[in-house]
């Protein structure tokens, strides 16, 4: 496993609390919310290394350009994974 998915996997699961945290009723608890955001945190990096913004195409190179753009990619997929496992929660409790 390389440095660079590490990052993104721990900045997914920080996004993903952080985005917990800020949307209350999207929020499923601090481990969940870490799970989500690590899957999140994944599935954003490597996104962006598809895009070739970052992420995995960054992962070889550990200059401070590549590792922001890691931390970034992986809480912004943690973040937003877990406010779409959210909305759909809510929708799903309302039926």
């Amino acid at each position: 496993m390389d440095l660079g998915l590490i990052i993104q996997l721990i900045s997914g699961a920080v996004g993903g609390n952080i985005a917990g945290s800020l949307m209350k009723d999207s929020s499923m608890g601090t481990l969940l919310n870490s799970v989500v955001g690590i899957l999140g945190g994944g599935l954003g990096g490597q996104l962006l290394g598809m895009l070739g913004v970052g992420g995995a195409a960054a992962a070889g190179s550990m200059d401070i350009g590549s590792i922001i753009s890691q931390v970034a990619g992986g809480g912004v997929g943690g973040a937003v994974l877990l406010a779409i496992i959210g909305m759909i929660k809510n929708a799903m409790a309302k039926q």
